[in-house]
């Protein structure tokens, strides 16, 4: 079981590693959409454990539940795959490919949730207490390696194996696809070694049925019917009291979940919003899988132990609550990271505004005039590197400014459509056969590499694994990403010769560079003009907050999930581990609505989480302190005396009607006597 977990959450973090990334290069969506999106995706994930869970408990059983689900996982990541494959169709077949496959596997993957860690579980008796909540801990601990190494290595088969001319997604896919094929042979192959508990029938069906029917006879209780301790208690007339006692269990447990969700809304943005904050930083590399493996032996070998010795009772539900305050600081962390990182980048124009900047590619100094503003105030000179995109304010969506171009005592008017939330950048050079002054207007894509071709010839450049081909007269490249380095001699050739010493110098992490190609001395040279610079912000900053958010990982999720199990009836122990997942899936549905509703910018979002999640730890803790914690074995003894309690009323009944019938005889001994 432990193998099946460590390869199904090797392909699931592996393909979830790229998706972000992948929404944003391969499909060309905004970082807004493609965080609703993948926050969407884990929202489903965590939504399908219901479907499992009601299969498993109702109807297959857990170890078959698990089969048939993999197979539906498996198809998912194929069908994933084969979207990411550039020659299979256009944009929208790869878009409608990759939604169909990431349904799928949100289905398989949701599916099996539940039945995995409680069929695990399963195999051990109730005795055995301390060996569970060990199995539990190795457990988790194969889920994060698993996570750990994919997230390593699928990233590396995106971006150093090239397929189709680009980064390789459809390889990045693939290999997950099969350690999905990996996990589900592996399983199988256990099969006969598990101890399988049959389906105990539609059980959420009876809890619905049964809660239906105490809630309407407590609606219709009549004035002379005998108070009950419970409102489920009105439900004794038709359900047996054990079934009452195991709803009532998991309603208590079910009532703790409420506040739960906000500490996933937290958690889940390490892929997402934390991952985009890397992307602007000095070099990147994932934390949390490498720190759950270090964490997870501390706090249970190390820390618990200790804080035994000191004779403090730390309850699960308490552990838990530090876990919420640990990935509050965790954002306080990261709401000090984000304003440092902003401090290094452009920030992107807000509604009703955009950015400009200016190249002057002719031969002396231009002056730019935008109406009704103050921008370019000094002459521009001669391909001078611009200090920093200005911001012009729209008032609409889009407008269309005439902006006055002088040069050399005559001015030239460039009539240009502005679109609100777009960067540009105005290229201004002189037209030596008309003798007047041309504006090439460009919309930029922040964080990126392009090439301008002043000369008549295409000219063909190749930068690290990227390739750049510039048409003549002016033209502009696409943008591209290349890798952080030293380009001091770069390969570039035309029609009619060769070239192989073309300095582009330091490309640095997460800085946006145009390169002017003009001809100097008989040799093409490349003028530098940083539109980004470079992140100074290490991405060791990140640090703190995922060392914080990892420890409140092992307090809040192994404790919750352990928690899950223990508290929860035999027969209803996939559906309140399907529950315990459900409070991940709302916990994303939080940051869809903050994410597309609050546009806040990313520090002050960063707060307002951690605010939120402190409010709700408070709320946690007060509930949780009256808790009643359950004992399963009392509940079984409760079970037992039910069972012996029915045997005695049995008997009495029978004992009943025999002397009833003995009454009879008697009285028709009495009438024959008597005749």
């Amino acid at each position: 079981l432990v193998v099946n977990e460590f390869c199904e959450r090797f392909s699931y973090y592996g393909m979830k590693a790229l998706l972000t990334l992948y929404f944003l290069t391969y499909l060309g969506w905004d970082p807004d959409l493609s965080t609703a999106i993948y926050h969407a995706f884990s929202s489903l994930c965590y939504f399908t454990p219901i479907l499992g869970a009601i299969i498993a408990d109702s109807w297959l059983g857990k170890f078959k539940t698990i089969i048939y689900l993999s197979v539906v996982y498996v198809i998912g990541h194929v069908v994933k795959s084969v979207g990411a494959i550039p020659t299979v169709g256009n944009k929208d077949v790869h878009i409608a490919l990759s939604m169909l496959g990431l349904i799928l596997i949100a289905l398989g993957t949701g599916g099996i949730k539940p039945c995995v860690a409680a069929f695990g579980g399963d195999q051990f008796e109730e005795e055995h207490v301390s060996e569970r909540q060990k199995f539990f801990s190795i457990f988790y601990m194969s889920i994060n390696a698993g996570s750990l190494l994919s997230t390593i290595i699928t990233p590396i088969l995106r971006s150093d194996v090239q397929c189709f001319g680009d980064d390789c997604y459809a390889l990045a896919f693939g290999v997950p696809a099969i350690l999905m094929i990996v996990a589900l042979v592996v399983f199988i192959a256990g099969s006969s070694l598990y101890k399988r508990n049959p389906p105990q029938g539609n059980i959420l069906l009876q809890v619905c049925n049964c809660i239906g029917f105490a809630i309407k006879n407590r609606v219709n209780r009549h004035k002379y019917d005998p108070p009950r301790k419970h409102w489920l208690d009105w439900a004794e007339d038709k359900y047996s009291k054990r079934l009452i006692q195991e709803i009532k269990m998991v309603l208590r447990v079910l009532l703790l979940y409420i506040p739960l969700p906000m500490f996933w809304a937290l958690f889940d943005q390490q892929g997402s919003r934390w991952t985009l904050q890397a992307t602007r930083m000095n070099m990147a590399f994932m934390l949390n899988a490498l720190l759950i493996l270090v964490f997870v032996p501390i706090f249970d070998l190390g820390i618990y132990p200790l804080i035994g010795l000191c004779r403090v009772n730390i309850t699960p539900l308490r552990k838990m609550a530090t876990g919420m305050i640990f990935a509050a600081l965790a954002f306080g962390a990261a709401t000090l990271v984000e304003i440092n990182v902003m401090k290094t980048v452009v920030v992107p124009a807000p509604a009703g505004s955009c950015l400009l900047q200016v190249y002057n590619l002719a031969e002396n100094d231009v002056t730019v005039k935008v109406p009704d503003t103050s921008l370019f105030p000094h002459p521009i000179p001669n391909l001078q590197d611009p200090p920093q995109y200005e911001m012009i304010p729209l008032g609409a969506p889009g407008k269309q400014i005439k902006v006055e171009v002088t040069h050399n005592g005559t001015t030239s008017t460039c009539d240009l459509l502005f679109k609100e939330e777009e960067a540009y950048s105005l290229i201004i050079y002189k037209n030596t056969s008309a003798y007047a002054h041309i504006c090439l207007f460009f919309c930029c894509r922040l964080k990126l590499n392009r090439f301008l071709n002043t000369q008549p010839e295409a000219i063909n450049i190749t930068v690290g694994k990227a390739e750049f081909s510039v048409e003549p007269g002016y033209s502009i490249t696409p943008n591209q990403t290349v890798d952080r380095g030293v380009y001091a001699d770069v390969s570039c050739s035309t029609q009619s010769r060769t070239c192989s010493d073309l300095n582009l110098g330091l490309l640095d992490f997460g800085a946006s560079y145009t390169f002017i190609l003009k001809q100097e001395k008989d040799k093409i040279e490349a003028h530098k003009m940083i539109d980004v610079n470079a992140s100074d912000v290490h991405i060791t900053w990140q640090i703190p907050q995922y060392a914080l958010m990892t420890a409140g990982e092992v307090m809040f999720s192994i404790t919750g999930l352990e928690f899950s199990y223990s508290q929860a009836p035999a027969n209803m122990k996939s559906v309140l581990q399907a529950g315990w997942l459900l409070t991940v899936a709302f916990g994303n549905v939080i940051v869809l609505i903050v994410a597309e509703g609050a546009g806040l910018e990313q520090w002050k979002e960063f707060l307002l989480f951690m605010g939120l999640l402190l409010a709700v730890c408070i709320i946690f803790s007060v509930m949780a302190h009256f808790y009643t914690y359950v004992d399963p074995d009392q509940l079984q003894k409760m079970h037992r005396e039910d069972l012996y309690k029915e045997d005695d009323d049995e008997d009495d009944e029978k004992y009943d009607k025999k002397m009833k019938n003995n009454d009879i005889h008697l009285k028709k001994a009495e009438k024959t006597t008597k005749l």
